[in-house]
């Protein structure tokens, strides 16, 4: 079975302001590199595409069996997505943030 993903526009939003951070922080060192931004956007689009086959191994959150996270690695930490399962065939990205932020904006 396939499902489809759809991202929220909040989650949209969290995609663009993590893109920032990251590349303001590549600009702003002395050694940085600016295209960890776009190979950061690069693994959260390739954690989204495995929701497409298997988002029932993602973990549960709440009480709900049908509102989970995906765990994106990346470098030392990565990101975590969370996600809704709505029908037998769509999947909805809610947010996404940094593993080292505190909680879903």
């Amino acid at each position: 079975m396939t499902y489809r993903v759809r991202v929220t526009p909040e989650a949209e939003s969290d995609l663009a302001r993590l893109f920032d951070f990251v590349l303001e922080r590549e600009l702003q060192r002395a050694t940085g590199d600016p295209s960890l931004a776009e190979r950061a956007i690069g693994a959260i689009e390739a954690g989204f595409a495995t929701l497409a086959t298997s988002p029932f191994t993602c973990r549960k959150v709440g009480g709900s069996p049908f509102l989970r996270e995906l765990i994106i690695p990346f470098g030392a930490s990565g990101y975590v997505a969370l996600f809704e399962i709505v029908s037998s065939s769509e999947v909805l990205v809610a947010a996404v943030r940094h593993q080292r932020e505190a909680d879903y904006r």
